[in-house]
């Protein structure tokens, strides 16, 4: 017979696979503007569906695309590239492959004024940039989604008839269209 600690892998747990629910929605509450780098204007693409998301939740998205500059996404100005930010963002969202994301993080680290989070979309994963970011004071998430972890946190997703761990006896808001939205800020 073998102890269970005899099962574990070798070595320490990697840093960025577990984030508390309290870290995410401290993170998500502060932040105000998102870069989101690698938006699409195809309304089935994730990347537009989480652009669209966070903008009804009142966070001011900026769409990064140098395929899509000078055109607007609903009614957001599209830019090419983070050095073309109008002002300093709270948060870098990365929704484009790990290949590529360490470039993006360097972009983000070289701007005037370092955001405050850099959030690698699911599936996305740079130890290494993460580290270079972290080394500037820059928080990293990794491997999430901000629309699934807010409508997770807020209990919206619980009321699509998936568990999000969130039990709550707080009635829904009923938005334009009679649409629920809930909210991560606390009561």
């Amino acid at each position: 017979m073998t102890d269970s600690a005899d099962s574990l892998p070798e070595g320490p747990p990697a840093r960025h696979d577990r984030y508390a629910d309290g870290h995410i929605r401290t993170l998500l509450t502060a932040t105000r503007t998102i870069a989101l780098v690698g938006a699409s204007a195809n309304p089935a693409r994730p990347s537009f569906i989480v652009f669209k998301y966070l903008s009804e939740r009142g966070y001011a998205v900026t769409p990064v695309n140098p395929g899509l500059a000078g055109q607007t996404l609903l009614g957001r100005p599209v830019i090419a590239r983070l050095a073309d930010l109008p002002g300093p963002v709270d948060m870098v969202e990365i929704f484009r492959s790990s290949a590529a994301a360490g470039g993006i993080v360097d972009e983000a680290l070289a701007l005037p004024h370092l955001p405050t989070i850099i959030w690698m979309q699911l599936g996305v994963r740079d130890e290494a940039a993460a580290a270079r970011a972290e080394a500037r004071g820059v928080t990293v998430i990794m491997n999430r989604c901000p629309k699934i972890e807010y409508g997770r946190l807020s209990g919206e997703i619980g009321w699509a008839g998936v568990n999000s761990r969130i039990i709550s006896a707080r009635r829904p808001v009923l938005a334009k269209g009679g649409v629920q939205k809930l909210t991560i800020a606390e009561r």
